[in-house]
């Protein structure tokens, strides 16, 4: 089945066009700057010219015309007609208490996905925004939302319960939900496939780690524990994004600097973390070059940023009482081999012991072991593919079928 999948943000609109069949992608690309004076238009076709351009894109419907437009390109011969495409699976960050799994999108999920955009600010309105355009542009198929949150619905309510008056979580569901799902559990279930152990008897930790970054505890196939909360900025230090903090330092910090919650919130989410630190750059990339000329708060901030991956690894073995693998993915997780090792140093007494040479010359896109032959725990990278769960579960649900990728 060939399905469209599409992941908004605020200015930009990312997709990719799979044949579920074969588990690949027949073409990607994206649309950037949305707004803008000018937009930067990609287009990825498999096995074909790549190619990039600018042009003026004012709004989301406009570059999903600009998607399709490229796709039914006869000069291009992707597909022939918009019918080609049978469903389109959507990325949705947040969906709360009230989504357990994908669901097809009708009105009601439209209103239910309105509803969260305070528990995702950032990313439900330009989510659903999406969802609006791809509609105006493929009125005739099946559209289908597939949450972040969705995965991480196991946990038990000891590690989703916050510690204030329980009538605010019965009132506003204010609870940890956890975000990368469609990551975390990609990831893992890659692992399952390379080891001769039932699935039940696993305990795994995957690190999901790039400009935003999370942790999970995956006990016997189901997430138990996972480092981002409420909303997606707590756990880790992130590229922008503070990760935990004392509650009191915000009411300390308004205090001192005078801000309005906005201009709190911008703080937090935009100009704290990698970034905050550093006060040089977000990118882990920059930070690294930077650190190797001798700059202190660049190394200040990988310092840090290692150093909260080690606590969540080491309170999340403690709390599975064991840990069989360590999955490094996404942008820094499969493409840093300092950030792999430093995150992991000194960790033997827990039996995780990392081969330098393994780690050092990993290849990119492959899943591979970086850990010694001795180690108690392995350790792996294994390069995530959130599209491919979300078109997968897209098929299934278009398809009438009630099977879930995450039973």
């Amino acid at each position: 089945m060939l399905v469209l999948v599409i992941n908004c943000g605020s200015s930009s609109v990312k997709y990719n066009l799979i044949e579920t069949s074969e588990e690949r992608d027949v073409c990607k690309g994206m649309v950037e700057r949305i707004g803008a004076v000018t937009s930067i238009v990609k287009h990825e076709p498999d096995g074909k010219k790549h190619t990039k351009d600018t042009r003026v894109i004012s709004n989301h419907s406009e570059a999903l015309q600009e998607i399709m437009n490229y796709l039914l390109s006869p000069e291009n011969d992707i597909i022939s007609s918009p019918s080609d495409i049978k469903a389109v699976g959507h990325r949705v960050v947040h969906g709360g208490e009230m989504f357990k799994d994908s669901v097809l999108i009708d009105d009601d999920v439209t209103e239910a996905i309105e509803q969260a955009f305070d528990l995702a600010p950032l990313h439900n309105p330009p989510n659903l925004k999406g969802i609006q355009a791809a509609k105006e542009n493929l009125p005739k198929v099946p559209h289908v939302a597939v949450f972040d949150t969705a995965f991480h619905h196991s946990l038990p309510a000891h590690a989703y319960l916050y510690g204030i008056p329980n009538r605010l979580y019965r009132r506003y569901k204010i609870r940890r939900y956890g975000f990368h799902g469609t990551s975390h559990y990609y990831v893992s279930r890659q692992y399952y496939k390379i080891i001769d152990k039932p699935v039940k008897e696993t305990k795994v930790i995957t690190c999901h780690l790039g400009n935003g970054g999370s942790i999970a505890a995956i006990d016997g196939g189901k997430s138990v524990d996972t480092s981002m909360g409420f909303t997606p900025l707590s756990g880790l230090v992130m590229g922008t994004r503070s990760g935990d903090i004392d509650p009191s330092i915000l009411f300390y910090i308004v205090e001192k600097e005078e801000l309005t919650l906005n201009s709190l919130h911008a703080l937090l989410n935009r100009h704290s973390g990698l970034l905050g630190l550093s006060g040089y750059a977000s990118d882990m990339r920059d930070l690294i070059a930077e650190a190797k000329n001798g700059d202190r708060r660049c190394q200040q901030a990988i310092d840090v940023f290692c150093y909260k991956i080690k606590q969540y690894i080491g309170s999340y073995i403690a709390s599975m009482n064991g840990c069989d693998a360590i999955i490094f993915t996404a942008g820094i997780g499969e493409n840093s081999p300092l950030i792999r090792k430093k995150s992991l140093e000194k960790m033997g007494y827990l039996g995780i012991e990392v081969d330098d040479e393994r780690n050092e010359n990993a290849e990119h896109g492959k899943i591979q072991k970086i850990s010694t032959d001795d180690s108690k725990t392995e350790v792996y990278i294994i390069p995530t593919n959130e599209e491919l769960v979300i078109a997968i579960d897209t098929a299934k649900i278009a398809q009438a079928t009630k099977q879930s990728p995450w039973l």
